[in-house]
């Protein structure tokens, strides 16, 4: 991961600010460090989820076309060339 940082600048509800000053306090870091951690969690949350969509999406035709999974029947033997 890059060292850079962009800074950015965001408007909380007053509720939001004072949560995130709570737990920083508690946490003893910064608002800024809480954020990052908080929008880390939710990018890694949303990209699982568009995953898991996808992965539907496209089990009907794993399940029932046949070409998709044609090799399938060599996972269990030793490949050699």
């Amino acid at each position: 991961m890059q060292n850079t940082r962009h800074r950015t600048q965001i408007l909380l509800e007053p509720d939001q600010h004072q949560a995130l000053t709570e737990i920083a306090r508690q946490e003893k870091r910064s608002i800024s460090e809480v954020v990052r951690e908080m929008l880390r969690q939710q990018l890694a949350e949303r990209k699982k989820r568009n995953l898991e969509t996808a992965a539907s999406a496209l089990l009907d035709d794993y399940l029932n076309d046949k070409d998709l999974t044609a090799f399938s029947v060599l996972d269990a033997e030793d490949f050699h060339a």
